[in-house]
């Protein structure tokens, strides 16, 4: 009896080891990600996009290239499905796409969206004073990123209080337009200048936390979100679009391109 169970045990143990001969090796690649979406840094373009399922996933690679089409070149390898991209100048256009490979070698296809990203430059804590009260540095220059006066050539626009309905207000000016995008949470919440809706008298109430967006006479687009209102100076963030034209100011996906290396 025992002699029997051994013999059953060998049998089944060879076709065992048969049937995973038969199978050969993993040559099946993993699932192309999905969901690939950047948001724009000043100098930085962040990179994320949906986890891929596979048991066997080793990591993601991550391509760039100057033109939607073409040869993307790989430019890093990671573990987890976000990259941030350091090495980019302000103001140039990068083409993104990400690819999974597994423990075996097997790479999947390039992810299908179409992610761009033109990075541009930011900062925080921006103050200006009232026309009135201080106006040597009652103007922003996006341009060069700094005050100056609100008469000045090279301002976009200025910050004007009225005491008399204790309104605050910016003010566009050298033919700049402005907009009112309303209340939002942070900066990133505004990601694309838009094409119409600008205030025809160029002068918008200061509301804190609400962003506004403004599109410069050298047609440039920025925006800036208000912190800090009082009646003799406000306080704001900012980003701006140095290449000149582009809308692009935050977070963007489209999808529509297909295999590209």
């Amino acid at each position: 009896m025992k002699k029997k169970k051994l013999m059953l045990i060998t049998f089944l143990g060879m076709f065992i080891l048969t049937a995973c001969d038969l199978e050969g090796p993993d040559t099946e690649p993993p699932a192309a990600p999905t969901g690939l979406m950047s948001i724009t840094g000043d100098e930085a373009v962040y990179l994320f996009w949906n986890e891929n399922t596979e048991r066997d996933l080793a990591g993601y690679r991550v391509y760039r290239n100057y033109e939607p089409y073409g040869y993307f070149r790989l430019i890093a390898e990671v573990a987890e499905p976000y990259y941030v991209d350091r090495d980019v100048e302000n103001g140039v256009t990068y083409y993104y796409a990400v690819s999974a490979f597994d423990v075996h070698g097997n790479e999947s296809e390039l992810s299908e969206e179409d992610c761009f990203d033109t990075p541009r430059p930011e900062g925080w804590d921006m103050r200006i004073f009232e026309k009135d009260y201080y106006p040597q540095f009652s103007g922003y220059d996006l341009s060069e990123e700094s005050p100056c006066s609100y008469d000045s050539q090279n301002a976009d626009f200025y910050f004007d209080y009225n005491d008399a309905d204790q309104e605050g207000y910016l003010v566009a000016v050298n033919y700049a337009e402005i907009q009112d995008m309303g209340y939002t949470e942070s900066l990133d919440d505004i990601n694309w200048a838009p094409y119409d809706g600008w205030d025809p008298d160029g002068i918008v109430r200061v509301v804190p936390g609400h962003s506004y967006v403004i599109w410069t006479g050298d047609n440039h687009f920025a925006k800036i979100r208000v912190n800090v209102l009082r009646d003799n100076f406000i306080i704001f963030d900012w980003a701006y679009q140095i290449a000149e034209g582009n809308h692009e100011l935050s977070i963007k996906i489209k999808s529509d391109l297909k295999e590209r290396r």
